[in-house]
């Protein structure tokens, strides 16, 4: 028996009805994209080239030195890389009496912003500015793919991250490391850092001096095939920690 219009139409709005509500198609598991961290804002650099003093140069918050030949042949006992530039924190400064307690307890805000790389930024606390005998310490704010370029220090560092995926150039060696974790630089070793990870790393970084200083290198290991290489394979041997 042929279906009346009336019915026919009833049947329609019914079948379309049943679609609307039936529940979405469910992605297999494992295809579900995390939603990224957000970043906080970038810092801003606490020295500008309007605060440059007599006989000073200061580029992205920092004090650029011309190299001396003492420091290119000492870097040519250590390394074949050349040395670009010497960096510092620029501007003037009084040593705190140590006598409150705010010469002793201080905020990450109180201390000077540096911008060493592209998606890398430093909170120093330069010992010497804030009464310390013999050490600095550095709060970074790396970016995902953030990195300061291939540099050495005249003594020792520490670096100590609690939580994130960072890849290390250390001398000839290229490798991955995730928090929680301390990692040795010894003096005058090219090193860099970069993060692997979605989120925001804080590396902190320890030295037993107070001066806050390092040579640039004219060589930047992250762009090499090897380095992509380690790279791909850390991103796929474990998933990133969560980094708040």
């Amino acid at each position: 028996m042929t279906s009346s219009p009336i019915r026919r139409a009833a049947l329609l709005v019914v079948a379309v009805l049943a679609v609307s509500c039936a529940p979405a198609a469910q992605k297999p598991a494992g295809e579900e994209s995390a939603a990224k961290p957000t970043l906080p804002p970038e810092p801003t650099v606490t020295w500008s080239p309007s605060d440059t003093l007599a006989g000073q140069t200061i580029d992205h918050g920092e004090w650029i030195l011309p190299v001396d030949d003492a420091r290119k042949a000492l870097h040519a006992q250590h390394h074949p890389h050349a040395v670009l530039e010497t960096r510092r924190v620029p501007g003037k400064w009084t040593a705190p009496a140590m006598n409150r307690v705010g010469d002793f307890a201080l905020s990450k805000d109180d201390l000077t912003v540096i911008h060493p790389g592209p998606g890398e930024f430093v909170h120093v606390m330069e010992g010497q500015r804030h009464g310390y005998q013999n050490l600095t310490v550095g709060i970074t704010y790396t970016a995902p793919g953030g990195a300061p370029p291939m540099h050495t220090h005249k003594g020792e560092e520490a670096h100590v991250l609690l939580n994130g995926r960072i890849m290390y150039a250390l001398g000839d060696s290229i490798f991955t490391m995730e928090g929680p974790y301390i990692v040795n630089i010894p003096a005058m070793v090219p090193h860099s850092f970069t993060n692997l990870g979605d989120g925001l790393a804080e590396l902190v970084v320890i030295f037993p001096t107070n001066v806050w200083e390092y040579d640039v290198l004219d060589y930047f290991p992250f762009a090499s095939e090897r380095a992509k290489q380690v790279a791909a394979s850390a991103q796929w041997r474990t998933p990133d920690p969560i980094v708040k």
